[in-house]
């Protein structure tokens, strides 16, 4: 009863009168009100009645009317509940508390609540078994179906369909210009204009038919509508993921700055000690001289003193003879004393001047290299389907590995995520290997797998496993990548395969090379299970399979790109003329958003496609620094790898504008 309530209150009252809906009706915006109240706030509406249509009381959208010439009461009394309003209508709404409690109709009149135990489907009428009696006793009515009350499917099943506005007229009609179901009196009356009415068990099969459709229709919505959620909900994970380490990569940056400055502040402060050291270790050593000098002064300046107080001639003479001795030895040219003798010298002139520490610092150009100061650079790197974006060369991936007899040509590339590490994979035509490529910082790795010839093509079966095509050895080999590329297996084929790509587990996709038939789908032994043609395209060098299994295949020498199906029926086929016209179609991929990526080798470019074949932009060009491009693959952080033998040159793509933190 809780929940009757909470669901009467929440979902079945209407927001203007706030009472149970009375005979509701459901807008085109999907908000319910009672008929009467949604005309009385009609009325008040002239600018909404002057355009024939009914404006929503809550949001205001307007729902067009089917007969715009009738009244208003007519505008508002076509309009139904929708499907989910009227079935909580029948099972919660007004009546359905007494139904639930299946009490007697004629004894509920009486004032009695006997439990009921029968229901008519005529009547419409539910019956204890006194009643129930009364009831056959009636000729009339005693052919009436009876059914079990407490039978609450069975009883639904058997209601009859009445007339809302004829209650006592069952519906047999439905009138298709109005998409009313009808009574024959209304018929008669409201519809004799309309062109289209027809009985309800002639329509019934139809409408049943469209409602399993639409429910199959509304299921594949709900599983898309769950698969969108369910991705965004992993994209919102994954922006915080994303932010939070740019975060702390821009701490890491900012904490490197400041241990520069805090090594710059120690060198200062130690040169400021070492400077101030030697000064002070000088001048306590001038300290000490003349602290010896002093000394001496004290010991001369004693010894005179006594000789002219002693009254004695000798020595009065004596120290007056060795100060004239003293000065005359001054004035020799070597100008050393006379050993044994007591010298008066004053160098207090002649010292060596102090130096002073000092720091000397401009806060103009110190704010300005502060300013100036680049820990980095934040922008919005969005994917190549975002048709605004500019791609920027992140990286250059070298493809020459030890043991390398040519320079490498690189036919083919894909990207694998090996517990956590991005491992580049590219095919080596030249070097008869296939190649792997990862970064474990602050080392780069390139590992290489001989093969018995030539490779061409790289398929991806999983993110650890590649097959890869050997059209002159006509076999196909799997490869497990962990990161080095170890050697799974080999796929003798009965014929010569260029072109390869994954269409599921189980199948591969092979492009023929002088056969009747352009491409094979093969099962994983080699086993060819269907032939497919691909229209003008005979040779195909590359293959690709998209999100929905269409193949896109292209052909060096024709000028075409073109799409089937797996069973071959065309999608389209690209063959643009003039400026656009292709060169030399190679390797083809697909974004997220179902765009496709195709290299034009001599004409050095990348061309992005819609899903359907129409020409979007030149993704990249030999400006970008492109050179005969043949392979090609997106990864799933969205950076695009192109072949430029002999490098992998990787690109992101960002916002034609961006900021720049300094």
């Amino acid at each position: 009863m809780a929940t009757a309530k909470k669901l009467t209150d929440n979902h079945l009252t209407c927001v203007i009168c706030t009472e149970v809906f009375t005979d509701p009706a459901t807008l085109e915006c999907n908000h319910t009100f009672c008929k009467s109240c949604l005309l009385k706030y009609t009325n008040t509406q002239p600018d909404a009645i002057q355009a024939k249509c009914i404006p929503c009381p809550s949001c205001r959208q307007p729902t067009k009317v089917t007969n715009p010439d009738s009244p208003v009461e007519e505008w508002v009394g076509q309009l139904k509940p929708s499907h989910v309003i009227q079935g909580l209508m029948d099972d919660f709404g007004p009546g359905a508390e007494a139904a639930h409690l299946n009490i007697c109709s004629v004894c509920k009149q009486q004032g009695k609540t006997t439990p009921a135990l029968s229901w008519c489907s005529v009547c419409d009428d539910a019956f204890c078994d006194g009643c129930l009696k009364m009831h056959n006793m009636m000729p009339m009515l005693r052919d009436h179906e009876i059914v079990n009350a407490s039978d609450a499917t069975k009883r639904k099943a058997k209601h009859r369909f009445m007339c809302k506005t004829h209650k006592d007229k069952q519906i047999e009609l439905f009138c298709k210009d109005c998409r009313m179901a009808i009574c024959h009196t209304c018929c008669s009356i409201k519809h004799r204009k309309c062109d289209n009415v027809d009985t309800l068990d002639s329509l019934t099969p139809f409408v049943r038919e469209h409602l399993s459709n639409q429910n199959q229709e509304l299921k594949i919505k709900m599983t898309t509508s769950e698969n969108k959620i369910i991705f965004k909900k992993s994209q919102i994970k994954e922006i915080n993921s994303n932010a939070q380490n740019i975060k702390d990569d821009i701490r890491k940056s900012r904490q490197a700055v400041v241990d520069m400055i805090l090594r710059k502040e120690k060198q200062f402060l130690d040169k400021v000690d070492r400077s101030s050291d030697e000064q002070l270790h000088a001048i306590q050593a001038e300290i000490k001289s003349q602290e010896i000098e002093l000394q001496m002064y004290q010991q001369q300046y004693e010894f005179t003193a006594n000789a002219v107080t002693s009254n004695c001639e000798r020595d009065m003479y004596a120290v007056y003879e060795s100060v004239c001795e003293a000065y005359t030895d001054i004035r020799d040219t070597d100008n050393r004393p006379a050993p044994g003798r007591v010298v008066f010298t004053n160098d207090m002139d002649n010292r060596t001047a102090q130096g002073r520490v000092v720091f000397t610092h401009d806060m103009d150009k110190l704010s300005k290299a502060v300013d100036e100061l680049q820990l980095g650079e934040v922008a919005v790197v969005r994917g190549v389907s975002d048709r605004q974006s500019t791609p920027v060369l992140h990286h250059t991936i070298d493809c020459k590995a030890d043991g390398d007899k040519e320079d490498p040509l690189l036919c083919d590339v894909t990207v694998l995520s090996v517990d956590g590490i991005n491992v580049t994979v590219f095919a080596d035509y030249n070097n008869n290997s296939l190649k792997t490529c990862y970064t474990s910082k602050p080392n780069t790795h390139v590992n290489q797998l001989l093969l018995s010839n030539r490779p061409l093509r790289i398929a991806k079966l999983s993110e650890s496993q590649v097959a890869v095509s050997v059209p002159r050895s006509k076999q196909i080999v799997t490869v497990n990548v962990t990161p080095e590329p170890v050697l799974l297996s080999t796929i003798n084929t009965s014929k010569t395969y260029y072109a390869l790509a994954y269409l599921s587990p189980s199948q591969l996709v092979a492009g023929t090379y002088g056969e009747s038939h352009s491409v094979d789908i093969l099962d994983m032994t080699g086993k060819i299970l269907k032939s497919v043609n691909t229209d003008v395209i005979r040779n195909p060098d590359y293959i690709h399979v998209t999100s929905n299994n269409n193949l896109i295949v292209s052909e060096g020498g024709v000028k075409s790109l073109v799409s089937v199906t797996s069973e071959g029926e065309a999608v389209f086929t690209y063959t643009p003329t003039g400026d656009r016209a292709l060169t030399g179609p190679q390797g083809i991929t697909t974004t997220s958003t179902g765009d496709i990526l195709l290299v034009d080798w001599a004409s050095h470019k990348v061309i992005q496609l819609t899903e359907s074949g129409r020409f979007v932009r030149d993704v990249l060009t030999q400006q970008d620094g492109l050179s005969c491009p043949r392979g090609i693959c997106l990864d799933g952080d969205g950076f695009l790898y192109v072949t430029c033998d002999p490098y992998v040159k990787v690109f992101t793509f960002v916002q034609s504008v961006h900021n720049q933190i300094t």
